[in-house]
């Protein structure tokens, strides 16, 4: 089949594509920022196309001769005020576009809705993109899931973050509401069985795995898993904005992401029913299980995808593509050249090691106290880490660097980056040959923003001038 993935580069996306290559459809991927960020995807059925769904005009380039299409785009983690808006465009946009073409199914994957209570901003926006989904002429299947568990989702990094730090917690109490669990691999399942199936046609389905349990119950069993003996104690008295600060200073979400996660949290999300299950013939996978294969994954620095490397946010899109081509008039630089003689790979080696559990080899001590500074103005830390140890694509979450080249054959790695400043910063590594065999060029670019940015680059220059030089010094002569 010709399918057409939106959001491709996000948590699922970038699950879902490599399993519908694998049934062998031919796929045109939808990416915000262009061709550069599916580098990693070589594969003769693959197009990728750059378009933004909040502008209808981008669209009249799409395929018209499409037989699916998967909807998988969501604003949570991008806003969080506005994000119903956006959604609602890009659906408006998205059903326009698809109805000029030959696609006979639209696929949705939006959430659980609650029994009781009012919907969250965040579920109510899934459930309004629903409706337009719904009543478009082209043929729809709604999966609703919640708290979806794998290797580097948003759920469970923060269960996990939560688990793994924190012995004794005092909690909200909406850690006592309820939720039914579903593993990624059994989404997967669903995304891929539903299409073209005329069983799943034109309805919604609840999907969840066999568990029903509380927030609280799920960090405790994460921990039973790892081992861990943790004590939670919750309490009546944290508002919703309070309970999103307490996520985003204990663990690696965003407070956009934190705040809107919360308010969906503070009513049951359970599945009315699970008949899905039985016409596809999925074997539902239970919480205790789900855990372990993410932590398999993990181990085995196996990890396809991370909410953190979601390009999702329509403003880093824009900055990504707008920013990779660095500033040479306006800005303040410090670059750095240290010769490494004939062999380069081992240098190659440790510039792509930077970052995560490595550090950067001068000084982990400051860069932590930055990153603690930067969590402290609302910044993004160095909590995010990065996904697999060695390996580093375009797109990629490092610390509080966003990857925007990483071309290991051109010998080149550019960030840039993400963390509070009263400017713009790129940070650039690359190799090149010399009259003397080869020598890495290590380039930290700053583009202040009026006064108060020339002030942060002057008085920081001695410190950076320190850590820069000997952060060099070090990756060259660890090779």
């Amino acid at each position: 089949m010709r399918i057409l993935l939106t959001g491709a580069t996000g948590y699922i996306g970038r699950r879902l594509l490599p399993a519908l290559l694998e049934q062998g459809h031919e796929v045109t991927c939808c990416v915000r920022a262009g061709n550069r960020f599916l580098e990693d995807y070589r594969h003769p059925r693959l197009a990728t196309i750059g378009v933004d769904f909040l502008k209808a005009a981008q669209l009249e380039g799409l395929p018209k001769d499409i037989d699916a299409a998967y909807f998988l785009m969501h604003s949570m983690s991008s806003s969080t005020r506005n994000f119903e808006d956006l959604e609602k465009c890009i659906a408006l946009n998205f059903i326009g576009y698809l109805e000029q073409t030959s696609a006979r199914n639209v696929i949705y994957l939006s959430g659980l809705v609650p029994a009781t209570g009012e919907m969250s901003p965040h579920l109510r926006s899934r459930w309004e993109v629903e409706k337009i989904i719904r009543q478009s002429i082209i043929p729809s299947t709604i999966l609703r899931a919640g708290i979806v568990v794998g290797s580097g989702s948003a759920s469970f990094e923060i269960i996990r973050d939560l688990a793994e730090k924190l012995p004794v917690m005092v909690a909200p109490a909406w850690l006592n509401n309820l939720c039914q669990p579903v593993s990624i691999r059994n989404v997967i399942q669903y995304l891929i069985g539903v299409l073209d199936n005329e069983k799943a046609l034109g309805q919604a389905w609840d999907i969840g795995g066999p568990d029903i349990l509380t927030y609280k119950e799920m960090i405790l069993g994460y921990a039973r898993n790892r081992n861990l003996k943790r004590r939670i104690i919750t309490v009546p008295v944290m508002t919703p904005k309070l309970s999103s600060y307490w996520l985003y200073f204990v663990t690696t979400t965003s407070f956009k992401l934190a705040l809107n996660l919360v308010e969906s949290m503070k009513s049951d999300l359970l599945c009315r029913n699970r008949d899905l299950e039985k016409i596809l013939g999925i074997v539902p996978i239970s919480y205790d299980q789900a855990i372990q294969m993410a932590f398999a994954k993990i181990e085995q620095n196996l990890v396809l995808s991370s909410w953190k490397d979601a390009l999702n946010d329509p403003g880093l899109s824009k900055r990504m593509t707008r920013f990779i081509e660095v500033p040479k008039f306006g800005s303040y630089r410090n670059l750095q050249v240290v010769p490494i003689g004939e062999n380069y790979q081992k240098t190659l080696e440790n510039i792509w090691s930077v970052g995560g559990n490595k550090g950067w080899y001068y000084a982990n001590w400051i860069w932590k106290i930055r990153g603690i500074l930067d969590r402290m103005v609302g910044g993004v830390g160095l909590r995010r880490g990065r996904t697999h140890p060695t390996q580093i694509h375009p797109g990629d979450a490092l610390d509080f660097w966003r990857v925007l080249i990483a071309d290991k054959n051109g010998r080149r790695l550019l960030m840039f980056a993400e963390m509070k400043l009263p400017g713009e910063a790129w940070l650039e590594f690359s190799i090149h040959e010399s009259s003397s065999g080869f020598e890495m060029r290590q380039e930290a670019t700053f583009r202040p923003s009026g006064i108060s940015g020339r002030a942060y680059w002057f008085g920081l220059m001695p410190l950076h001038i320190l850590i820069f030089t000997k952060m060099a010094r070090r990756i060259a002569r660890s090779a």
